[in-house]
């Protein structure tokens, strides 16, 4: 297989290594990946390095969609395996050939699509956290284990339809923002004191152990859309408060 060097969260590394393709491949001794689940949809805010307003690979310019709703689109599948494997994606997190997820040029990161192939029928669900593919002709890069399960490892390439997925929103999953984490109870309350004289939602202080220490941390959640996160991001904001993006 050929592509593109993976985009570096931050976007410092965008073109590194982009003036030719280089050769790419299946795992030296493949795993069965038959019984690999699908990725499963769930709701998980925007990755803040993935997701500009736009970036320029190669001269040309691509917008990143604000959301995945209702995105269909039909074209050419490629896949990355073993060369990249280990390395950072555009969200940060490493490349795993044995995890279904893909890259793609603008929808956001990260979201989810059921890709079909139009040869076999087969279809499969993937998360997007990467960028790419920037190979003339192509639509999305899959993971190894997702081409394989899609039946077009061996070929390369294979004509797809793409078809983004909405996740369940439910009261009790969702993402949490998260405060300030305290060594002090009494830290933690006055914390919580001063959300509720804004009138923002009702903040909960739970406790966990780090290194041999009991620490308070104060969260805001859970919140199950990307407009309650950008809402709450933006209020805390005014208040001087930089809050971390917690998935549990």
């Amino acid at each position: 297989m050929r592509r593109f060097p993976i985009l570096s969260a931050g976007w410092l590394s965008l073109l590194a290594g982009c003036s030719s393709y280089t050769t790419d491949g299946p795992p030296l001794h493949p795993r069965d990946v038959s019984a690999l689940p699908d990725a499963v949809p769930r709701f998980e805010a925007r990755s803040r390095s993935a997701n500009p307003e736009s970036y320029e690979v190669r001269g040309r310019r691509y917008r990143v969609l604000k959301s995945a709703a209702g995105y269909v689109e039909r074209g050419i599948a490629s896949w990355y395996g073993r060369k990249f494997h280990g390395r950072r994606t555009a969200s940060g997190e490493p490349y795993d050939m044995y995890r279904m997820t893909a890259a793609h040029r603008t929808l956001p990161i990260p979201s989810y699509v059921r890709v079909t192939n139009l040869r076999n029928g087969k279809s499969v669900v993937v998360r997007i956290n990467d960028r790419g593919p920037f190979h003339p002709g192509r639509i999305i890069d899959l993971s190894y284990a997702a081409a394989v399960k899609l039946g077009l490892d061996l070929s390369g390439t294979a004509p797809v339809e793409i078809r983004a997925l909405e996740p369940p929103t439910t009261s009790d999953h969702g993402v949490y923002l998260q405060l300030g984490a305290f060594s002090n109870r009494t830290n933690a309350e006055r914390l919580r004191a001063r959300l509720d004289r804004h009138r923002l939602a009702k903040a909960r202080i739970d406790h966990y152990r780090h290194r041999g220490r009991t620490l308070y941390r104060v969260r805001l959640g859970p919140l199950t859309s990307q407009d309650q996160v950008d809402d709450l991001t933006r209020r805390l904001k005014a208040l001087g408060i930089t809050p971390a993006i917690m998935n549990d």
